[in-house]
């Protein structure tokens, strides 16, 4: 077992160990640090930087296997149907078995026990009809839409599709912004709901957001943040419900349907695709036909109130694993189809009441592909495969080849093409009768840095072949001769591909050996007769094949023509985005210089502020607080009583230094003035003069008080500074 790796140099990855098994699915993680390799019943795990030893271009990379206690050794019992990694994590993924579990485990934590098993119980006990409703085929995640991208679709052999919702790996980001419209929307739509089980599901809702989602409490204080982290949380009463069978709306009488009547056979592949507004789901059957549905609403999710989970938590009381029984609501489609009814009979009805019913979302049947695969017994294998660059488009590998797909419909992002069918072009065919088997072996769609796609796919025979998809450009399609192990083109004028034939060079003659040669001399009738011989085989051989390729180079020019002018058309965008690249660069090295100076002149403030008394504050000593405190007691009680004096004291001045008005008062109908009474007479002159250098020594002290006034603020305001 070994692996070719694209890079500069090639290499060849194997792990240290025989894995004894044969690998049926390999998978890379999302950062392109681990491998996940799986078989039928066994699944390892190769780690690509984690190199064990080196041999020229062979490397051993360290390989560890996973939940070995669980899947058997024996290659008996469990099964495993499906493995994939989670899309929004590189350490996660998900592992569907035939015992109907879905298990995600944890590649950084632990390999054995899974980090959250759902045992998925599709109907309830003893009311199984039908056998093929209880195994799970294939599941797939949600992607980046509202509850979507906390959902895990999974199909059943039947061909009803269930939900769990919501199941997020502990410790994956998600875009903050994203989760605050999800709850935004549970708590304007949710809690007015008129069904008591979806208010109490909206709580649920809340709850668990708030619990995983821990920055949603604290928005204002993380408001930076793009992403936010989710925590290990789940209800310990309640367990989530395995929503579904999802119900199909037929469009032509808006009726419910159960099940797709017109699909033969049983459910063998499956894939979700979000293309702008909708949700697309595709169901492969083994009869050969792909069964094309959209979400007609949005998933929410539900809980199974009173079905306790169990949680495995350390010694902390941190999470470390969650395990639950995932049962199925029985009366989810009748309360769908009594809804559907009454929302019909009403004409008008309001917004709030159409959201958040508690359903299950229907699906609304798109369209029913029928790829005229020949019957057989067993049924056809048929693989999905998602295009990384456009969204409406998938392929489908089979027997008899490779088709592409893509979806011109849609019920929200493209209502107007409502009378548009899908439309199928094929890739790669193989004209094998024997659709039983997948003729890939491998099969993966990479997008390259131009908007292109390069698919790539290996054949069980051994041959490789790549092709080009240019936007919505649909290809010519390749003619594959298993027998011959030979692809050849279905139209050799258009393609430009060299044949094989040419390329491998002319066929060499046979040439008798050098002994019989040299008994013939060239004068001789033998000699001429061996040598126009062997002449006429020359020219045969290589005189034909020249002509051959001059034939065909001459029908690759115009091929080579468009390629150049291709190539010339990328070399020219390539020189414009380098010359906008350097002018940016310019613009870019003077934004620089000037951050630099601005930086420097931040430097030289920051020095000059260092040197401020204030930059170099000492704690005071005993002396500067008992001097503090005083100063404290005389702001606060003493000066006021001090400027208290002074404006008394001020007062009895002037009115001692007033000369005496007399009887100037008499006509402004005030009091006359009254003599001092007897034994009182005029002041002295000597009292005069006590009384000026009073004033005198006031007016000094006045002054001195005043310099203390201004020394004390000055303190206060150098306190308040600091």
């Amino acid at each position: 077992l070994f692996w070719n790796v694209c890079i500069p140099m090639p290499k060849m990855l194997m792990p240290e160990m025989d894995l004894g098994y044969e690998v049926t699915h390999i998978s890379l993680n999302t950062d392109g640090s681990s491998l996940l390799l799986a078989g039928s019943h066994n699944i390892n795990v190769l780690y690509v930087h984690e190199r064990v030893s080196e041999d020229g271009d062979t490397i051993i990379c360290r390989t560890a296997p996973v939940a070995s206690q669980i899947l058997p050794t024996n290659n008996n019992g469990i099964k495993v149907l499906q493995t994939s990694w989670h899309p929004f994590s590189s350490s996660h993924f998900g592992v569907l078995t035939s015992d109907a579990v879905f298990r995600l485990f944890d590649l950084s934590f632990d390999l054995e026990q899974p980090e959250q098993e759902f045992y998925l119980q599709p109907i309830l006990p003893g009311r199984c009809q039908n056998a093929s409703s209880i195994c799970p085929v294939a599941f797939s995640y949600g992607s980046d839409h509202l509850w979507d991208r906390f959902s895990v679709f999974i199909l059943f052999s039947d061909g009803s599709i269930f939900v769990l919702c919501p199941v997020v790996p502990f410790g994956c980001d998600y875009s903050k912004k994203h989760i605050e419209e999800i709850y935004e929307d549970v708590n304007t739509f949710g809690l007015k709901s008129s069904n008591p089980n979806v208010v109490t599901n909206s709580h649920l809702a809340i709850a668990w957001l708030e619990a995983t989602f821990p920055e949603l409490l604290r928005q204002s204080a993380d408001s930076s943040t793009l992403m936010s982290r989710a925590r290990a949380y789940a209800p310990v009463d309640d367990s989530l419900t395995l929503q579904g069978p999802l119900c199909r709306v037929c469009e032509e009488n808006n009726e419910l349907e159960g099940k797709n009547s017109s699909c033969e056979g049983k459910a063998v592949g499956f894939v979700y695709s979000s293309v702008g507004k909708d949700s697309v789901l595709v169901t492969a059957w083994g009869s050969g036909q792909l069964q094309i549905d959209a979400l007609a609403d949005e998933i929410q999710p539900q809980w199974s109130i009173g079905v306790p989970t169990r949680l495995n938590v350390d010694s902390h009381g941190r999470i470390k694993s969650v395990a639950m029984i995932c049962d199925s609501n029985p009366q989810d489609s009748s309360a769908l189809r009594s809804h559907r009814s009454s929302s019909m009979g009403s004409n008008v009805k309001s917004n709030t009441e159409a959201v958040w019913m508690g359903h299950s979302p229907p699906l609304l049947r798109l369209s029913i592909v029928d790829l005229a695969l020949p019957k057989t017994s067993n049924g056809s294998s048929l693989s999905l495969f998602l295009d990384p660059l456009v969204p409406e488009r998938f392929y489908c590998a089979h027997g008899g080849g490779l088709d592409m797909v893509t979806l011109h419909f849609l019920p929200f992002s493209y209502p107007e093409m409502a009378s548009t069918p899908p439309s199928v072009h094929p890739v790669l065919t193989t004209g094998n009768s024997d659709t039983s088997s997948p003729f890939l072996s491998g099969f993966v769609a990479i997008a390259d840095a131009y908007g292109h796609v390069q698919l790539v796919g290996i054949t069980y025979t051994g041959e490789c072949f790549v092709v080009e998809m240019k936007g919505w450009k649909e290809p010519t399609p390749l003619q594959l001769d298993i027998c011959s192990k030979d692809i050849k083109d279905v139209e050799s004028s258009t393609t430009g591909m060299i044949s094989k034939e040419l390329l491998a060079g002319p066929d060499p003659p046979i040439l008798p050996s050098s002994t019989s040669l040299r008994s013939l001399t060239p004068d001789s009738i033998e000699g001429k007769s061996t040598l126009h011989h062997y002449i006429k085989v020359f020219h045969e051989h290589y005189v034909e094949y020249g002509h051959k390729v001059f034939i065909e180079l001459k029908e690759h020019e115009d091929y080579v023509k468009t390629e150049i002018e291709d190539k010339q058309k990328r070399l020219q965008a390539v020189k414009q985005s380098l010359l906008s690249i350097e002018a940016k660069d310019e613009e870019i090295n003077k934004r620089v210089n000037r951050a630099s100076k601005v930086y420097d002149l931040l430097e030289k403030r920051i020095e000059s502020f260092k040197m401020l008394p204030a930059a170099n504050k000492k704690p005071l000593s005993q002396a500067e607080l008992e001097f503090k405190s005083q100063l404290d007691r005389f702001a606060d009680v003493e000066l006021d009583a001090l400027r208290t004096s002074i404006a008394a004291l001020s007062a009895r001045m002037k009115r001692f230094t007033q000369p005496s008005l007399g009887g100037g008062a008499a006509g402004t109908g005030m009091a006359p003035f009254q003599a001092p009474k007897a034994g009182r007479g005029h002041v002295s002159e000597s009292q005069m003069s006590l009384m000026k250098s009073s004033l005198e020594r006031l007016s000094l002290l006045n002054e001195e008080n005043n310099q203390k006034l201004r020394v004390i603020e000055t303190e206060l305001k150098n306190k308040e500074q600091q």
